[in-house]
């Protein structure tokens, strides 16, 4: 977690990438299991436990920037500017690991282009592309 935290400006509760499996200038690999101590997000289906479907695009966009900080492609601070593409293909319960894979489609010194798919068990539960831009 302490090297996610040194690479991200989000602190617990609204971190949602435990560790960067493999980042290059291409496609950035991370992991995220949803656990007890996201509990708070129960309030959303309260009488089921899936993770809400923005808490993984947002886990997808913080796992994209993530690695393009670990490979030292952006400086500053980025904010999540627009989401051109998303789609749910499953509900990911609470305990269960989701796997994301992020394709970086445009890294610049302003703006940052990636595509994703989150996967548990391998099956595909969500996929998107978004844009960050550089804010400070």
């Amino acid at each position: 977690m302490k090297e996610i935290e040194s690479l991200l400006p989000h602190r617990d509760p609204f971190l949602y990438v435990d560790s960067i499996i493999s980042a290059t200038l291409e496609e950035v690999i991370g992991i995220k299991q949803f656990d007890s101590s996201d509990s708070f997000l129960n309030s959303s289906f309260p009488e089921t436990s899936y993770v809400p479907g923005m808490i993984l695009i947002e886990s997808m966009a913080q796992c994209g920037g993530a690695g393009a900080r670990k490979i030292n492609a952006t400086e500053g601070l980025f904010g999540l500017a627009g989401i051109e593409m998303a789609c749910f293909h499953a509900g990911v319960e609470f305990g269960k690991t989701v796997k994301m894979i992020i394709k970086n489609l445009k890294i610049s010194t302003k703006i940052v282009k990636q595509s994703g798919v989150a996967y548990v068990d391998e099956v595909p539960v969500a996929e998107a592309t978004w844009v960050c831009i550089k804010i400070q």
